[in-house]
């Protein structure tokens, strides 16, 4: 049989400290993390933790911001040069087969 809950009187919303928003936001944020489990154990609706990590954090439409830079130093000794076309693959002598093996596979159309 189900539950049933009365309600008497005016039903008042949560209250959660600052502590507890950011302890949830932190949860859902750590790897392997699912954010419907947690927002379940914790009674609310996925949608709350993720307004409250919006708030925290700012909206950066779930994209991290990316800087690349290029190596250091060319790598020297003996390579492998693979020409394709316009495209030019050098592959250092200490480059593991199956990365070298990858890096060509993505490389077919």
């Amino acid at each position: 049989m189900g539950q049933v809950t009365i309600i008497s009187g005016v039903e008042r919303r949560r209250v959660w400290s600052d502590d507890q928003k950011r302890t949830l936001v932190m949860a859902v944020s750590q790897p392997g993390a699912n954010v419907a489990e947690i927002a379940r154990e914790a009674d609310l609706r996925p949608g709350q933790i993720y307004r409250w990590r919006r708030q925290m954090f700012g909206d950066a439409n779930g994209f991290a911001a990316v800087a690349v830079k290029p190596d250091p130093a060319p790598p020297t000794g003996p390579a492998v040069v693979v020409e394709l076309g316009s495209i030019t693959v050098r592959i250092a002598a200490d480059t593991p087969p199956d990365l070298a093996a990858a890096v060509l596979r993505s490389l077919r159309r």
